[in-house]
């Protein structure tokens, strides 16, 4: 059996005291923020854990969040969401922390109730992965616990992370334009999600900055009002491009544009949003806005572990820039 590694293995490794060590890893003052940060590092190496159950007993907290995605974000199609969680589960873990996972029903949200979690006090905030309705967000605003959106927004005053939706697709819109590109649909649910619409905003602007008049037809919602996908309504004079909302849409118009007879890229250009699998497994590989799931769970960790410590701290929208991978799903028509 593999010996427990405790606080004195780890100070006679460094050659400090058992003293120091246990002021670093219970975040006590009297230790510089370099040792502090080596002592949790050599920890972390040597597989030491933290009894966070007597922490928890003498502190009052429970070193738990609880991590609320709405089930429509997780059907067996869908891996963009637990690909997230995974992230906030890593991130918390480096912290000292335990993440609950809890999935909202479609019943629990409209009926607005609050996790089991919650009520048995076995948590100390939440972190709100993906969009819930306006009522929802707002019975969460009001609860005695601290709250982080993560990846959407609704107009009230909540402290949130956001990847930057308006100038990723704007510069994703902006590539296919200097490809030649003027004739671009946008394909999405624009009353769906403040993903969406921001994403949509993104490729107006793009639109309006180079005098492309913006083509009611060339709007192509993709789902129904409860986030199910529908199937796709397409113009009678095609674009030559087509900018979708994220990456499992533009794989499933992929495959519906050459069912009826169109090839990818060479009759019309397909670009994604998110890079997630769906990006790869799209023939051909599509161009696609990475999003930075790492930096923006560590963000809202970290906002979620401060806030439970002192309720008064307000960080407003964080946003966090994506970057463009670039593939084989957009053809030059300029040259």
């Amino acid at each position: 059996m593999k010996q427990r590694v405790t606080m004195r293995d780890i100070a006679r490794k460094l050659g400090v005291s058992s003293v120091t060590v246990s002021k670093a890893l219970n975040d006590k003052e009297g230790v510089s923020e370099e040792l502090r940060k080596k002592i949790k590092e050599t920890a972390r190496e040597m597989g030491y854990r933290l009894n966070t159950l007597a922490k928890a007993m003498k502190e009052g907290y429970s070193y738990n969040v609880g991590v609320v995605i709405p089930e429509r974000f997780i059907g067996d199609t869908q891996s963009f969401y637990l690909r997230f969680y995974q992230h906030i589960a890593k991130a918390l873990d480096h912290y000292g922390y335990c993440s609950i996972l809890h999935i909202l029903t479609a019943e629990d949200e409209e009926q607005l109730q609050l996790p089991r979690v919650y009520n048995e006090r076995k948590v100390d905030g939440f972190i709100m992965l993906g969009q819930v309705n306006k009522e929802y967000a707002s019975l969460f605003q009001q609860i005695e616990l601290p709250v982080v959106f993560l990846d959407f927004y609704h107009d009230q005053d909540v402290d949130c992370v956001l990847t930057d939706n308006f100038f990723g697709m704007y510069e994703l819109t902006n590539h296919l334009i200097q490809c030649g590109h003027r004739e671009i649909a946008f394909v999405g649910n624009i009353y769906s999600t403040s993903s969406i619409q921001d994403r949509f905003l993104g490729y107006y602007k793009s639109l309006l900055e180079h005098r492309i008049p913006l083509r009611e037809e060339y709007i192509i919602s993709d789902r129904d009002e409860k986030g199910k996908y529908i199937d796709f309504v397409l113009p009678k004079n095609m674009p030559t491009a087509f900018v979708c909302n994220c990456d499992q849409v533009a794989y499933h118009l992929v495959h519906t544009l050459k069912e009826l007879g169109y090839r990818v890229p060479e009759d019309c250009s397909v670009v994604g949003f998110d890079n997630d699998i769906y990006a790869t497994l799209a023939e051909p590989n599509l161009t696609t806005v990475q999003v930075n799931m790492e930096e923006m769970s560590d963000l809202a960790v970290k906002m979620i572990i401060e806030k439970s410590k002192d309720r008064n701290k307000k960080y407003g929208r964080v946003l966090v820039k994506g970057q463009i991978i670039y593939r084989d799903s957009v053809q030059r028509i300029n040259d």
